[in-house]
């Protein structure tokens, strides 16, 4: 089983991140106007996955991708929790995020399907910190479990990924 750290505790999730060089499960997740967020097979993908949009490590890595995403030709950037798409669709309102898209969860199996999805301790059910990023093809390019859920991604190592 695969562990992160959730402030002192050891937190399990359900599976394992997707390897690089395999192929990435296929998601559909659902924006803020209840319509589906999949991957486009003609751009890139990064999944900036986390617990809510509602923590400030969270909120800073959807403004951060936001940044980061005007410098990716070709790529898309989805933001993915189990929130509700309306609070999503909110935060992005207020903070004047435009640039990347946000993905509930709260319908699909994608925290199961990306071994994300939480088993224990007071984020259960919600989601770790992690980054996944997938070439056009389908083919896993970058995977990031950050150790400590309070922690930022390596946004760095995620754009260096794409060869940007």
């Amino acid at each position: 089983m695969t562990t992160t750290q959730l402030g002192p505790a050891t937190v399990t999730l359900v599976g394992d991140l997707p390897a690089v060089g395999s192929t990435a499960p296929e998601f559909s997740l659902v924006d803020p106007q209840l319509g589906d967020v999949t991957r486009d097979p003609s751009v890139r993908t990064v999944l900036n996955i986390f617990p809510s949009v509602d923590t400030g490590v969270c909120a800073a890595s959807v403004r951060r991708f936001n940044e980061l995403a005007a410098s990716l030709p070709d790529t898309q950037v989805v933001n993915v929790s189990m929130d509700l798409p309306f609070a999503m669709g909110r935060f992005c309102g207020a903070e004047g995020i435009e640039a990347v898209a946000v993905g509930s969860a709260f319908r699909s199996s994608f925290g199961d399907d990306y071994g994300v999805r939480l088993t224990d301790g007071g984020f259960a059910g919600l989601f770790a910190r992690a980054v996944v990023v997938v070439d056009a093809d389908g083919t896993v390019l970058h995977s990031q479990l950050v150790p400590q859920i309070g922690d930022e991604p390596d946004y760095d190592a995620a754009v260096a990924s794409l060869g940007a």
